[in-house]
């Protein structure tokens, strides 16, 4: 992968390694353009984030790594969101950064994609879930905020899949994200849970592809070996929807490249 913006640190309390093994790593992945995307801090689920304190430590310490490694690769600063209502906050909303990454990791409060909470899945209807799930997302998209969409299709991560079309669920969300001209990752994490494939599926792809949305890459690695890991199936998955290039981001503003 040419471009990953998403990527983690220790600052969040569920990663590890240095900033600096991340950056060397992709650099040995031959990635060009690699993006820092820590959990942004918010007054919900603190266990998983950085505090609000520790905003100006994480930019430092990523624009350093940035001057440091400038010759090898260009490294991009930003934050991954949860877009959950009334935890958002204007710090990290305005904060000064190359992108925002949205992110849906919670229904109504539950999170999800926590292994903590997997068993409230068997005290729902899987479809409403599911419809729950992309209707937080065409909300993210319509609220005009962030840049990028943070694997899609998160919902599906335990392999709890809906009896209805997934195409046809997540049609509204993905028409808001092409008006909110958003771009989508191939974020390869999915490998690495139950589900075992990327986020988006390919035949989620296939129609961001019709949308002609841009797309994007993510490792979103919480360990340095995780950088690249995957990432010829994600440029195959790229290629075979008929894209040939991506983007990235530099203060908030879209730049394609092929790959």
């Amino acid at each position: 992968m040419i471009v990953d913006l998403h990527n983690h640190t220790k600052l969040c309390n569920h990663a590890e390694g240095e900033i600096s093994h991340y950056v060397e790593k992709a650099i040995e992945c031959n990635i060009k353009y690699f993006g820092f995307s820590e959990h942004a801090p918010m007054n919900f689920d603190q266990k998983y984030r950085i505090k609000f304190e520790q905003m100006r430590e994480y930019e430092k310490s990523v624009l350093e790594a940035k001057e440091k490694y400038k010759e090898s690769l260009e490294i991009l600063l930003g934050y991954e969101v949860d877009y959950l209502k009334g935890y958002m906050d204007e710090r990290v909303l305005n904060a000064d950064v190359d992108f925002l990454i949205g992110s849906v990791h919670f229904i109504e409060e539950w999170g999800f994609d926590n292994p903590e909470f997997i068993g409230n899945y068997k005290d729902q209807d899987i479809d409403e879930i599911w419809q729950k799930y992309f209707g937080a997302i065409e909300e993210m998209a319509k609220s005009r905020l962030f840049d990028i969409v943070g694997h899609l299709d998160l919902i599906k991560i335990f392999n709890y899949m809906p009896t209805k079309n997934i195409n046809k669920i997540a049609k509204d969300a993905l028409l808001a994200i092409k008006e909110a001209d958003m771009s989508i990752e191939i974020n390869v994490a999915g490998f690495r849970k139950p589900i075992g494939e990327a986020y988006p599926s390919m035949s989620l792809l296939n129609e961001i592809k019709k949308l002609d949305i841009p797309i994007t890459f993510a490792s979103d690695a919480h360990k340095p070996e995780q950088v690249g890991l995957y990432s010829d199936e994600a440029i195959n998955m790229a290629r075979s929807a008929g894209y040939s290039e991506c983007v990235f981001y530099r203060n908030r503003k879209k730049y394609f490249i092929k790959f």
